[in-house]
């Protein structure tokens, strides 16, 4: 027997998910997964009997509830669901899916607008967190047209600002999860490497382009190319996520905590050249970065991941700091990524190494692409 759910379907920044209004959903959180994997066609590498586009980006879920008797406007849980395996991992906060809630919320009269821009509060279970999404609405219209690009994303529109508030923390509720400003990892091949572990927004291991015998310029199609550091980039994430204390042996790390640590390459600016072939000279931007997720290389960069790199490059003694020109750094960064440039901003107080951020905040474009009815099975497990 066929069940029917009501979803939306919404590009949020350079990411696509499924919306679902949580009351469509069962409490029970194995009936919740079961659901979610057959509405998203997962396991299956191509995702063919459902609505996961067979990449990470487009294997998303944002499960939607107004809130009642709180200070914010809806509440919002984020899942990512795996491609090849029977998984649905809530840790962690996607950002570029963020980007299309306050207009899920509009779109679906969660929130009252107001003209020329409706702020609307989401508080994200995951890393219960607050994030003020600011959406343009002139005459207390939503509309997508806008002139605003962003990298990864073709054509342009509506200019989102979300800032994400006191983000520090957000998975292990610290800003350094070992709390090392540097963590040394020692490897199966009995080489050792140099990590920094950072929280904000997300938590991100970052490494230095040049310990894994990169450029930090390679497109995300020859990192996922390369079977051999796959591995190496895998084994280190998974060694991070143990001494986080999130599992016990790291060669779990792919079935346990698949999408959080995010492991991050990263590397001085040097002119390069994009997935489409354009050409990015370093002049134009302050770190590179090349980010994991789900166990492939991410077509550009996850904006959780981008915050907090702002946030990284400001603390003394990280790898980020280290690679970044100071000289210039005022409170926005640059972020080079395969597809282009992302610029970052952070509102912070920096005292003896010690951090104190307000808020970290980015723009993004998002709009609509359908709303209508998943069918799935009923009764079936995945």
């Amino acid at each position: 027997m066929l069940k029917d759910i009501p979803i939306s379907i919404y590009r949020g920044g350079t990411s696509k998910g499924v919306f679902i209004d949580e009351k469509e959903l069962p409490e029970d959180l194995e009936n919740r997964n079961n659901i979610l994997l057959k509405i998203m066609g997962s396991p299956d590498s191509r995702q063919i009997d459902g609505l996961g586009g067979a990449v990470s980006t487009t294997s998303k879920v944002a499960i939607i509830s107004k809130e009642q008797t709180k200070e914010w406007d809806v509440n919002y849980t984020f899942a990512q669901v795996a491609i090849d395996k029977a998984l649905v991992s809530y840790a962690g906060n996607c950002g570029n899916i963020s980007s299309a809630v306050g207009v899920y919320a509009i779109e679906n009269n969660l929130v009252e607008v107001t003209a020329p821009v409706t702020c609307v509060r989401v508080y994200n279970t995951n890393t219960k967190k607050i994030i003020e999404e600011f959406i343009p609405t002139p005459e207390g219209q939503l509309t997508y047209e806008g002139d605003f690009e962003i990298a990864g994303v073709p054509g342009k529109g509506l200019k989102i600002k979300l800032a994400f508030k006191e983000p520090e923390g957000a998975f292990t509720g610290k800003l350094f999860p070992t709390n090392h400003l540097i963590d040394k990892i020692s490897l199966e091949n009995g080489d050792e490497v140099a990590v920094s572990i950072v929280d904000v927004a997300n938590p991100l291991v970052y490494i230095k382009a040049k310990e894994l015998g990169l450029r930090g310029s390679e497109t995300p199609k020859a990192i996922d190319g390369d079977p051999t550091l796959l591995g190496l980039l895998e084994e280190i994430r998974g060694k991070a996520a143990v001494l986080m204390g999130i599992i016990e042996d790291f060669k779990d790390s792919a079935k346990k905590t698949p999408g959080v640590p995010k492991l991050t390459i990263v590397s001085a600016p040097e002119t390069f050249l994009t997935s489409e072939g354009h050409e990015i000279k370093k002049e134009a931007f302050d770190i590179a970065v090349r980010m994991m997720s789900m166990q492939k290389a991410h077509k550009s960069i996850a904006l959780t991941g981008s915050l907090c790199t702002s946030a990284a490059c400001r603390i003394p003694g990280t790898i980020p700091y280290a690679l970044v020109n100071h000289e210039n750094l005022d409170k926005e960064l640059r972020i080079a990524h395969s597809s282009g440039i992302i610029p970052v901003s952070i509102d912070y107080d920096l005292n003896d190494k010690s951090i104190n951020i307000d808020s970290v905040s980015g723009f993004r474009t998002a709009r609509k692409l359908m709303v209508g009815t998943a069918f799935i099975e009923e009764g079936d497990r995945c």
